[in-house]
């Protein structure tokens, strides 16, 4: 019998985590063997705990993060870390571009990277010896962002990116609304460091120096700077908010690092070189008798698969590879990890706990301190068994903000044996692991929805529906039939924001590290409440926050009432249109044909872009591109077929401009109309750019669409849920813990 608790479960297994060969064929026969590569991988230099790794792993217990579950035990040159933060940027422009190759090499072996652009000369500011004015830190994220757009992380996913500066920066008003241009760094979340000087002078009204190296370049009124975060953040959902003393005060390693920068997703300040690798408890397995009165979570069972799971993650640090020599002697010398949960609400649910409650909220408090217990336990032992972390050092490590809240019995050995790992916990994104795992509730998110259905493309082309739902939900199900779901079962559509931050906030108090989560506002919430979730964020000790408002912006997400799985019927008449199935081709349709030549080609390339008109807006259907030259023939053929497909799908097709005129041929671009064209690719894409602004689809040359991209479906099909995800097609995006995830195919914004 399948191991798998949902159909969903055993295709993102599938698509993401099983070990195939090149050629497609699986070496992995099943989700038992795929966990036997990975206890085997990480027992190497320990054989005698194979078996007690397995066991972690089988029926989703343990979750270690996708890198690891992916890579672990297939030989290749990949790491098994997750997150970085990259070397300090230099102010000079040889540092700078030494640190553009660094993060091209980390993100070419699949890890997201964060940078501080904080170190960079304000833009206007001298540049001694040359006569010129600096070009600022945004000018510089503009290039990391067109790197980032050409390197393809592991496992055939874009790399993502951090890039965070300091609220008294003299560039932070251009990096805040930075985001507002559709077209640019689109490669990169942002987040403002912000000081607790800083919040205590918006608290208090007062005034705020904006300065570089000691030199005041403006002065400003520190609550006008808030609120234009603020008003970005509603609007944009970017910049998020880190309130980066916190950081640094309760890290375990404020006596030999400083922290300014965190990975892509948020939950791990990371040092210069930082790494940390992730892996999740799966709360959700740990509950028994759900939904009895004597529902309890076993708490011998939980502390004891800690103890494994951190031995395990200790081993990743030896095992791993890494991208650079200065991110392996990083994690050798602090052994930092990042161990989690997942399943959180479920786990709650099953024990008749309201999400938001106060009573939820004070057993994930209780919950947090018992895996941060065990875990620094299991620390302690390995330390007897192989010694301490390098840099431990027992009075300053145990004098740091986080050890001080911690029990007697568990300082007293660390401060007897040591400890083997700096950092021990972190809650990170779980939303393909969770889906894996049989949809349980992501991380310390809520339900997102009870329930929903999704199209899955068949072998033979059709296409069949299938329901997903939340695992919680479907134990329920199979207890109780179609009994009503009591009144504590609650979504995050229906959550009040305070609820999300009330939660976040019970679990940081117990987590070394931070926590990525995502707290869902309704798109009506006034822009004073809306300010009033980040100050209540701060106020309750939380290390960050991170909000997502539906706009016309932003775009809506999959909106699940209590009584219903669908999604309303979206405003008609719009000239973007989602499509389920592609449409037939009609008779005739109208276009233009373009003539591009190619420097040093001897023949022309000819491109026609035809139109499907919609209520009388046109929007492009088809493209066919042809040349004389034989040499092009292959390559034209299949990217008239693959435009074209995407094209006949609908929705927002911008995205094939962007990825055509970022490809970069290495024998050299050309110069065309006073324009440096990077390959004829990237021609080619500008030219259908051109045609998409003069027929009014694109708003302009690099933005984005004329208008409102959600419209109904055309005919066909059930009405979308969201933004259509640019993997698998399907409208399921959905923010989750700081990324645009599909719960379709598990596709992320963040990698």
């Amino acid at each position: 019998m399948s191991r798998f608790a949902a159909p969903i479960a055993e295709q993102i297994w599938d698509m993401k985590y099983r070990l195939k060969q090149a050629d497609g064929t699986p070496q992995d026969q099943t989700v038992e063997d795929t966990w036997r590569r990975i206890a085997r991988a990480l027992s190497a230099s320990e054989t005698s705990q194979e078996e007690r790794f397995y066991d972690a792993l089988e029926d989703f217990k343990y979750l270690p993060a996708g890198r690891i579950t992916a890579g672990a035990g297939t030989g290749r040159a990949v790491t098994l870390f997750n997150c970085f933060v990259m070397g300090t940027i230099p102010d000079s422009m040889a540092g700078i571009f030494d640190m553009l190759k660094e993060a091209a090499l980390t993100m070419q072996q699949g890890g997201g990277i964060g940078y501080d652009f904080s170190t960079i000369r304000p833009r206007g500011a001298d540049v001694m010896g040359v006569a010129a004015d600096a070009s600022g830190p945004l000018s510089f994220m503009d290039v990391w962002d067109a790197m980032c757009r050409t390197i393809m992380s592991a496992g055939s996913r874009r790399g993502a990116m951090m890039a965070t500066m300091r609220c008294d920066h003299p560039d932070i008003q251009d990096f805040i609304t930075a985001k507002s241009d559709a077209a640019r760094l689109r490669m990169f979340n942002m987040s403002v460091l912000v000081t607790d000087d800083f919040m205590e002078a918006v608290k208090s009204d007062g005034s705020w120096d904006l300065k570089f190296n000691g030199t005041i370049y403006h002065t400003v009124e520190a609550r006008d700077l808030w609120n234009k975060i603020m008003k970005a953040t509603y609007d944009y959902a970017e910049p998020g908010v880190i309130f980066i003393d916190r950081i640094n005060q309760m890290n375990n390693l404020n006596y030999c690092e400083t922290i300014a920068a965190t990975n892509p997703c948020g939950e791990q300040p990371l040092p210069p070189y930082g790494a940390c690798l992730l892996g999740s408890i799966n709360l959700a397995k740990m509950v028994k008798d759900p939904f009895e009165a004597t529902a309890e979570l076993d708490g011998e069972a939980l502390s004891e698969l800690v103890a494994t799971a951190v031995r395990m993650m200790d081993n990743v640090v030896d095992e791993s590879r890494f991208p650079l020599e200065a991110q392996a002697q990083e994690a050798q010398a602090k052994r930092r990890i990042g161990l989690g949960v997942t399943g959180l609400a479920d786990a709650l649910l099953m024990l008749g706990l309201r999400y938001g409650s106060d009573e939820a909220a004070a057993q994930t408090e209780a919950w947090m301190k018992q895996i941060a217990r065990a875990s620094y336990l299991a620390s302690v032992e390995l330390a007897k068994e192989k010694g301490p972390f390098p840099l431990f050092d027992a009075d300053k490590y145990l004098a740091s903000g986080s050890l001080q809240a911690m029990d007697d019995d568990v300082r007293d050995a660390i401060r007897e044996h040591g400890i083997r790992n700096a950092l021990l916990t972190s809650i990170a994104p779980t939303g393909t692991i969770s889906l894996y795992a049989g949809n349980v509730s992501s991380g310390i998110e809520p339900v997102f929805a009870y329930a929903y259905t999704r199209k899955v493309l068949q072998p033979d082309g059709t296409r069949t529906e299938e329901e997903v739902v939340d695992y919680a939900v479907q134990l329920w199900r199979d207890k109780f039939g179609d009994k009503e779901l009591p009144d504590y079962f609650v979504n995050a559509q229906t959550l009040a924001p305070m609820d999300h931050v009330k939660m976040q906030a019970a679990a940081q108090k117990w987590i070394d590290s931070s926590i990525s989560k995502t707290i869902n506002c309704p798109e009506d919430i006034s822009f004073d409440d809306f300010k009033d979730v980040y100050m209540e964020a701060w106020e309750t000790g939380c290390k960050g926050c991170t909000t997502y408002r539906p706009n016309d912006v932003t775009g809506s997400v999959l909106s699940v009432s209590e009584e219903s799985d669908k999604a309303p019927e979206a405003d008609s008449g719009a000239d973007v249109v989602y499509i389920s199935e592609p449409l037939d081709r009609p008779q005739s349709l109208e276009g233009h044909t373009y003539k591009v030549k190619w420097p040093d080609s001897e023949h022309a390339i000819y491109i026609t872009v035809n139109d499907l008109i919609i209520n009388g807006h046109r929007r492009p259907f088809e493209v066919f591109i042809n040349s004389k030259n034989m040499e092009h023939f292959a390559w034209t053929v299949a990217l008239t077929r693959m435009i074209s497909a995407v094209f006949r799908r609908g929705g927002d097709v911008s995205f094939v401009v962007e990825e055509l005129k970022a490809v970069f041929d290495p024998r050299g671009g050309a110069w065309m109309d006073g324009k440096y064209i990077p390959s004829i690719l990237a021609a080619i894409g500008s030219v259908i750019e051109r045609h998409m602004v003069a027929t009014g689809f694109l708003e302009g040359e690099g933005m984005g669409l004329k208008s409102d991209p959600q419209a109904q479906v055309v005919n066909l099909g059930e009405p979308p849920r969201g933004k259509a995800c640019p993997s698998c097609g399907q409208f399921d995006m959905r923010m989750i813990e700081g990324c645009m995830t599909c719960g379709s195919c598990g596709h992320s914004k963040c990698g």
